[in-house]
């Protein structure tokens, strides 16, 4: 039986980083940035995509929660929960280390 790995929980400590196998490319083609996996692509937004760029392995969930609401002139708590929620999608599926 495989033992299933505890789910890693987004806090405003988190240090996210992308994982090894996980990287950010732009397509000319569609002129667009893809997040490329082993066995998936994904085509985010631009709001996902600046999330991402940010999971640097240096900041925290709250740093990340600062930034994009300063850079978005946003209210801090609205940019939290959709931060909190897109990071456990993504690391949920292994596509962002918490």
């Amino acid at each position: 039986m495989m033992a299933l790995r505890e789910r890693a929980m987004v806090s405003l400590q988190s240090v996210p980083s992308l994982p090894k196998h996980v990287r950010i490319q732009y397509d000319p083609v569609r002129q667009a940035f893809a997040v490329l996996s082993p066995e998936k692509v994904f085509w985010p937004n631009e709001i996902s995509l600046d999330i991402l760029r940010r999971c640097d392995g240096r900041s925290t969930v709250g740093d990340i929660i600062a930034g994009l609401a300063a850079d978005y002139d946003a209210e801090r708590e609205a940019v939290a929960a959709d931060v909190v929620a897109f990071l456990q999608e993504w690391s949920d599926k292994l596509l962002v280390k918490l």
